[in-house]
Formats: structure tokens, C-alpha cells, sequence
């Protein structure tokens, strides 16, 4: 799309992150990553919009500091809001507490009010890839340990679980009535139980993943996802065609 969001041969598909401090400190890797890459078509733009200290409750306000950032660094792209077509979100709130069915509820309408937000500031989004939290047992205090990293995935299923069942609230097709949020797909899985890994694959999580606080990525946590998310979008079946340009 052009920046007035029309279909042009020379326009562009922006990619934007929406999440926290996690979520800017691996996506700016995989930016780095994808940009270097020849699985990336030249034609798609990724933007880091995640940033430090704002969780999905920050980001749920229409007109909160985090939209605003997130615009200034479209433009510092080079792109406008109707070329943004695809989302990479990372749930997660700061500092939860409870049981699933009251801090996952929470991050359920935190999150549900995000992609409101986002398809009506992006008015061409198209696709939301929802991702959760790496592994939180080498946290320090409470500001996401376990189980709260864990579970926040049960979150993201719930949510495509109510696209998929028809919600009015989530839906994405103009023909069933107004699209108020974008399509809702799994993005990379990331968590893993520690140093014991997981069946899916080989990845674990150690100590030296994360800072000092053992919920920061450290360099190699950072490396870690941005490979996860460079492998997802250039080889998941839904996401490559428009990714890599290649049918």
C-alpha cells in the first residue's frame, strides 16, 4: 500500500510490534535480523512500536503516550498508519497477581481493548500474530514470574477461541458486520520450562537468558526470540506468502 493506504506496485507492508520492554529489546534484534535477510521481501517494513514499561494496561488507553510513540516512530520509518497491515503482539501486564481467572481476565480486556485501538489508529490491519511470555522462573520479585508467564498463553487462546465462535467484539470481516479488531493468529510460541526445555524443539531457557532481574532478556534470551520470530514469518504458511513475497 501507498501511504494513503491504495494498493501500488512500489508501496509497502508494515510489520509493527505493539507490547513492553521485552518485546522492544528482542524485536529490535529481529529488526536487524529480518533487514539483513533474504527471506524478508523488500517490500515489507518492520517497525519496532513495543516499548519499555508499557504492558498491554498502558496501552489500552486510545490516546496513551504509547500510540503517540508508536506514531512518531512510523514516521521515522518512512511509513504512514495505513500501511500498517500486520501486528505482533506480546501479552503481558506488570505486576499480576491472583489466580488465572483474575489477572487472565484482566490482560483478556487489556488486550481486547489494544486491538480495538489498533485497527481503528491502523485502518488497513489486517492480522494480529499474538505471542506470550518466555519462561518467568528466574524472576525477582513480582513483576511477571510464574506461573503468570506461563498462563498469559491461555489468554491468547481465549481470545482467537472468541473470533473464532463469533464474537461481535472481535470480529475482522466487514461482510459480518463492523470489523473491530484484525484477524487473530498465533504468532511463536515462546515459552519453554527452563534448562528442561520442551517436546515441540530444542529450546530452553538459562540463567544467562535474562539480566540480572531474570525477567529482561539478556543478549542471547534477545538473540533467542528474534530467531523464533525470523523462522515464524518467513516459514509459518500464514505468514511467508506476504513475509518473503513468495506464494
Amino acid at each position: 500500500l501507498n501511504a494513503q493506504g491504495q494498493p501500488a506496485a512500489d508501496g509497502h507492508i508494515v510489520l509493527l510490534s505493539i507490547s513492553m520492554s521485552n518485546a522492544t529489546q528482542e524485536f529490535s534484534v529481529f529488526k536487524r535480523l529480518a533487514d539483513a535477510s533474504p527471506a524478508k521481501s523488500e517490500r515489507v517494513v518492520v517497525v519496532d512500536g513495543a516499548q519499555g514499561g508499557q504492558a498491554m494496561a498502558e496501552w489500552a488507553p486510545p490516546w496513551g503516550r504509547p500510540w503517540a510513540v508508536a506514531m512518531q516512530r512510523l514516521e521515522t520509518a518512512g511509513v504512514s498508519p495505513h500501511q500498517v497491515q500486520a501486528v505482533w503482539v506480546k501479552l503481558a501486564n506488570k505486576g499480576p497477581s491472583g489466580d488465572l481467572e483474575r489477572h487472565g481476565r484482566k490482560l483478556e480486556a487489556d488486550t481486547l481493548q489494544v486491538l480495538h485501538n489498533a485497527r481503528e489508529k491502523f485502518p488497513n490491519l489486517r492480522v494480529a500474530y499474538l505471542s506470550t511470555r518466555t519462561y518467568g522462573g528466574y524472576a525477582i520479585g513480582g513483576l511477571n514470574p510464574e506461573p503468570y508467564a506461563y498462563e498469559s498463553a491461555y489468554v491468547a487462546r481465549w481470545l482467537i477461541l472468541r473470533q473464532i465462535d463469533g464474537d461481535p467484539a472481535l470480529n475482522h470481516d466487514p461482510e459480518q458486520g463492523a470489523a473491530l479488531a484484525p484477524l487473530l493468529l498465533w504468532g511463536p510460541y515462546l515459552w519453554a520450562d527452563g534448562e528442561q526445555g520442551r517436546q515441540l524443539d530444542d529450546l530452553v531457557w538459562l540463567r544467562e537468558d535474562f539480566v540480572r532481574d531474570g525477567v529482561h532478556p539478556s543478549d542471547s534470551g534477545r538473540r533467542k526470540v528474534a530467531d523464533l520470530l525470523l523462522e515464524f514469518f518467513s516459514g509459518d504458511a500464514l505468514a511467508r506468502p506476504w513475509f518473503s513475497g513468495q506464494p
